[in-house]
């Protein structure tokens, strides 16, 4: 006869680990907390310290028992472990709107082959992909956002309780909605530069068959790449801010106020 895990360990500490399960899991995953140039014993220790915080909040959430049976601690270890990662990943997809607007400005600027590291995706990517990457992660802590996702991993334990199976169908047409937001509002922030670079383009095509003798199109990519970083000086405030918005409204999905 195997001895209860309480005799083993006390169960404060098994308390600890389950709610280090999911906690652990949304911040290595969450936009900004969890990105990867982030230090992982950075993360880590900002997990334990949400952790300590949480346990006297949540501790008394979990099912009676749950600390005494090892196959029902090791299921409700592996169940709060998913709900982390969903949650997390769920709200990361939102992030991908500002790799979509910067690969499509990218494109349409001329830059699209200046390509280097982005921290953020762990690839190589358009330069002005990277810069906006980074600055939306910048913006998430500038505008105090970081709190909002902290209060979203509290309320987690309202919307998810612990020890009940995840509403997996409608958490799939959740994440089927955030995907479609999410590249639909990375068009939109590169609208400008689409209508520019038809524009251009079209006018470029036109002077093309009207003067045939001149290379239009080697006259127009220097054109192009300035009239491009003019551009983005003027509408990269307004992208920005609509992208917080957007995010704002996604996380209080999870952080209703």
């Amino acid at each position: 006869m195997l001895p209860a895990l309480n005799q083993i360990l006390p169960a404060d500490i098994l308390i600890y680990a389950l709610v280090f399960a999911r906690v652990g899991a949304m911040v290595m995953t969450l936009p900004a907390l969890g990105e990867a140039i982030i230090p992982p014993r950075v993360r880590l220790m900002l997990a334990l310290a949400l952790v300590i915080l949480l346990v006297p909040i949540v501790g008394d959430t979990y099912p009676v028992g749950a600390t005494q049976k090892p196959v029902m601690l090791v299921g409700l270890i592996g169940l709060e472990t998913l709900t982390g990662l969903a949650i997390g990943l769920l709200l990361r997809t939102v992030l991908t709107a500002v790799n979509t607007a910067g690969n499509v400005i990218a494109m349409q600027s001329g830059l699209a082959f200046a390509q280097t590291f982005d921290p953020s995706q762990q690839t190589q990517s358009a330069l002005v992909s990277t810069f906006i990457s980074l600055l939306a992660i910048v913006l998430i802590f500038a505008a105090d956002l970081h709190h909002l996702l902290i209060a979203g991993i509290r309320q987690s334990y309202v919307l998810f309780p612990p020890g009940k199976i995840l509403p997996t169908g409608d958490f799939a047409k959740l994440a089927i909605e955030t995907v479609s937001e999410a590249f639909t509002l990375g068009v939109q922030m590169a609208s400008p530069f689409l209508v520019f670079g038809l524009i251009l383009y079209g006018a470029s095509g036109v002077v093309s068959r009207l003067m045939p003798q001149v290379q239009i199109f080697f006259l127009a990519m220097p054109l192009n790449i300035l009239a491009g970083f003019i551009l983005l000086a003027l509408t990269l405030s307004g992208m920005m801010l609509w992208f917080l918005d957007a995010f704002a409204a996604k996380v209080h999905l999870f952080a209703p106020l």
